[in-house]
């Protein structure tokens, strides 16, 4: 039967992929956002602000500091790369989630697992850049390849997942092929994948099933009960396949933003240390909005991994503030072999 062989949990945003003095370009969009999710709450940026004067928020957004959370962040991924490339896996499964990159809002599935022979990523074309928010492409060789690439699917192994998720009551979505949209910013795979690819298995892609979980879009969103159990549903299924291959799980996202949450980023982290579904499944669904909601991913591979003997550390936290307000990225970086 089939090993899992490592876990990981990763930040992939575009902190990770642009340089401090780049982190500024999100800030007007922080601006001119009307609500920020925060903790329980909804604030306007000036709101946060108030809210947040006595956290030293202007100094740990300095250029100064920028440069040395960015320098962490650098020095994490490289690790997580190394173990990648130490421990060798066969197969990969990569629990993410889109953001109006590979769906459109005609239709967003809660749950979709890619089950096709190939798949691809591309960079983005003139007209596509013209369309993206600012800030976004300036972090598009963090995830995309500089020219058109196809990679490697694990069609067997995501029509295992398709088979169990049937019987044990969950209704995804099979994606065998993936779509172009005209008119649209992006192409390939998106973001939460090609981080992966790029930055973790170093374009060295092996056969992998993409799972996108739909974080980020209401009314539709899985609960954080809901994306665990389908998580452990994904962990019988690669235990039942027949097969002698390594395999490692992958959470993809995260951690708090566009607001950054320290204290729930540490309850995650301890949470994962301890094997502690309950914390993990338990919390108000009003964390769980705008990108915090990608912790959702890593929730899921943790249904998986929880399950299992490995063991490992966090390599680093790093909550990367872009401004005064607090908005930014929180980034984290874990790993269990």
């Amino acid at each position: 039967m089939a090993e899992i062989v490592l876990g990981m949990w990763t930040s992939h945003g575009p902190t990770l992929s642009t340089t401090p003095e780049e982190w500024l370009m999100r800030v007007k969009a922080d601006q001119n956002r009307p609500s920020h999710p925060y903790k329980l709450g909804d604030y306007t940026f000036d709101e946060l602000k108030e809210l947040r004067n006595d956290e030293d928020l202007d100094i740990q957004s300095s250029l100064e500091e920028r440069s040395i959370r960015h320098a962490r962040c650098q020095k994490a991924i490289t690790k997580m790369a190394d173990v990648w490339n130490e421990v060798k896996p066969d197969v990969a499964v990569i629990m993410g989630n889109d953001q109006n990159e590979i769906f459109n809002p005609d239709v967003i599935p809660a749950f979709t697992v890619f089950a096709g022979e190939t798949l691809y990523n591309e960079p983005a074309h003139e007209d596509q850049i013209a369309r993206m928010a600012p800030g976004i492409h300036a972090a598009e060789a963090g995830h995309n390849p500089p020219e058109y690439t196809e990679y490697p699917g694990a069609p067997s192994l995501a029509k295992l997942i398709i088979e169990q998720a049937t019987k044990d009551g969950f209704d995804v979505t099979k994606m065998m092929k993936l779509p172009r949209h005209e008119n649209h910013w992006s192409s390939g795979v998106g973001h939460a994948f090609g981080y992966i690819y790029r930055q973790v298995m170093g374009d060295k892609v092996v056969p992998n099933v993409p799972i996108i979980t739909n974080t980020f879009f209401p009314p539709n969103q899985p609960t954080a009960s809901r994306v665990y159990e389908f998580g452990q549903m994904v962990g019988r299924a690669i235990q039942a396949w027949d097969s002698d291959l390594k395999v490692a799980v992958i959470g993809s996202g995260g951690m708090s933003h566009f607001v950054i949450d320290e204290e729930l980023d540490q309850i995650f982290m301890k949470a994962l240390s301890e094997k502690d579904s309950n914390t993990l499944t338990s919390l108000d669904e009003k964390y769980f909005q705008t990108g915090t909601s990608e912790l959702k991913n890593w929730i899921s591979a943790a249904g998986i991994l929880f399950d299992t003997e490995l063991k490992g550390e966090m390599v680093d936290y790093v909550p990367c503030y872009r401004s005064d307000a607090g908005t930014g990225t929180a980034n984290g970086f874990v790993y269990w072999k």
